[in-house]
């Protein structure tokens, strides 16, 4: 075992400690990556307040770029030197979910207390979400990385790894969006932006965003939304039928983990249109429906995970898009960070005010 950094979170609502941990050297169909980037998800600040509960101690993390440093058996055509985008998608590839083409839900447990960290006194150290990537480096399945250009800069790419492909993923592929629909976006966060740019990509009709705040209205017409409404009126969902030409949304993608979001999606849709579930509540948080509407109007609720991509096939053709000019990552990153910042840029995310912070690894 080797010796790196990592932001440790040892107890909930907590700030994360920086301190040495031990890292195992990649066993069958695994890399070892060495990390130039690590965003800040909300997923990894919720799991980290204790929203979900779980093991401790832990390390978060799970949207980063680096390079292949070291190789296990069976790693596939993956050489040491590649850069690689490292996601939370460690699919086995051969379960009903994988062989359906749905790797984002596959059905092949991975034991993360099990895994390459332990603490530097050799305890269990729990790889959040397959990655742990609040850390220098990371070991994890061949499966869930994707080799990128080297001349994409590795802040971009870590954002390839979740927020991206989550938001845009939703629109084209959870939603199946077609050209001439209509599309309501609650929240304008990291997510929501990209949620934007995915209708907008899918060739959406009009794309109504809906946010707290004014600001992030002004910045989600920027990344395509045709009209924004704030979600603090009174009744948000008719100003958003006004916008839409008086008739409901084909769909509504909620990118927030707020309840009063989930039980107010439903308003804002059109006959035979549905709910795309992408933020994530608290657990044991609940929404309550009318289920005749929805049965009546012929409606859905579709919960969708990362975007429901396949992410040797969707981070190819999203990084073909940001080379020709049509998917916007450089004006996603709010701030760059050091490791040892990172209890600042989780309080700077916290605030709303950022789209991603970005933590950056000093490899000099």
């Amino acid at each position: 075992m080797q010796t790196i950094k990592a932001a440790v979170c040892r107890a909930f609502n907590e700030p994360l400690v920086i301190e040495e941990v031990r890292l195992a050297a990649p066993g069958t169909g695994e890399v070892e990556v060495t990390l130039d980037a690590v965003a800040i998800c909300h997923s990894d600040i919720s799991f980290a307040d204790g929203a979900w509960g779980g093991f401790l101690p832990t390390v978060y993390g799970h949207e980063a770029a680096g390079v292949i440093t070291a190789i296990g058996d069976a790693a596939g055509e993956f050489k040491v030197g590649d850069p690689v985008v490292v996601t939370l998608i460690r699919a086995c590839g051969s379960c009903p979910s994988c062989a359906g083409g749905k790797p984002t839900i596959c059905e092949t447990p991975y034991d993360t207390i099990k895994g390459p960290l332990q603490t530097a006194d050799g305890e269990p150290l729990q790889q959040a979400m397959a990655c742990g990537a609040f850390a220098e480096k990371v070991v994890v399945s061949h499966r869930q990385i994707v080799k990128i250009p080297e001349s994409l800069p590795k802040d971009l790419a870590s954002l390839l790894s979740c927020g991206v492909i989550t938001g845009v993923g939703a629109a084209v592929n959870a939603a199946g969006l077609r050209p001439g629909q209509d599309v309501v976006v609650i929240g304008a966060g990291g997510v929501g932006l990209n949620a934007i740019q995915g209708a907008r990509i899918a060739g959406a009709r009009r794309i109504v965003a809906v946010d707290m705040t004014e600001n992030k209205l002004e910045i989600a017409k920027e990344f395509g939304a045709t009209h924004g409404v704030l979600g603090s009126l009174k009744e948000p969902w008719k100003a958003a039928y006004k916008a839409l030409g008086r008739r409901g949304a084909d769909a509504v993608l909620i990118t927030v983990g707020a309840i009063p979001a989930y039980e107010q999606a439903p308003r804002y849709l059109g006959p035979g249109g549905k709910a795309i579930m992408i933020g994530m509540p608290h657990s044991g948080d609940e929404a309550r429906y009318e289920p005749v509407i929805l049965a009546a109007l012929g409606q859905g609720l579709v919960g969708s995970k990362m975007g429901d991509v396949v992410i040797q096939r969707d981070i190819p053709w999203m990084i073909d898009l940001y080379e020709q000019g049509r998917l916007k990552l450089d004006e996603l990153i709010s701030g760059r960070w050091s490791l040892d910042q990172i209890n600042d840029a989780i309080k700077d995310t916290k605030s709303g005010s950022a789209k991603r912070n970005v933590i950056i690894f000093d490899r000099s």
